[in-house]
């Protein structure tokens, strides 16, 4: 059991430096305690598991991830992928370019509404 706390305190340590702040996963008013089990297990697979690979360095991993979300349109998890990109060291206008490209293979009405988000966090700096 220490072993996978020490893992779970690994994971929050790399969504805190992606992030640039603490990751907070309170459960909502009304979800059941089995909620924190599915958190910690994202958690884990996602910053435990996934971005501190070798294969990619954290910028490429942060772009590949924008991509993939607004590709998905699931505007959550794109808002997340996004700050981690912005701390990471993508720029705006890099980002502005990946929606252009995204545009093109995933679709304008898929890029236009995912943009929106983009929008909203760039407004956050």
């Amino acid at each position: 059991m220490a072993d996978q706390s020490e893992s779970y305190q690994q994971a929050l340590d790399t969504a805190e430096r992606l992030l640039g702040a603490p990751l907070t996963l309170p459960l909502a008013p009304g979800e059941p305690e089995v909620g924190q089990d599915f958190r910690r297990l994202a958690t884990m697979q996602t910053f435990g598991e996934s971005w501190p690979r070798p294969g990619l360095d954290t910028r490429s991993r942060a772009l590949v991830s924008v991509a993939i979300a607004a590709t998905l349109g699931t505007h959550e998890p794109l808002r997340g992928q996004l700050r981690i990109a912005l701390h990471s060291g993508v720029s705006k206008e890099e980002i502005v370019e990946l929606f252009i490209h995204l545009a093109a293979y995933a679709g304008a009405a898929r890029a236009f509404d995912c943009y929106q988000v983009a929008l909203a966090v760039f407004g956050e700096n």
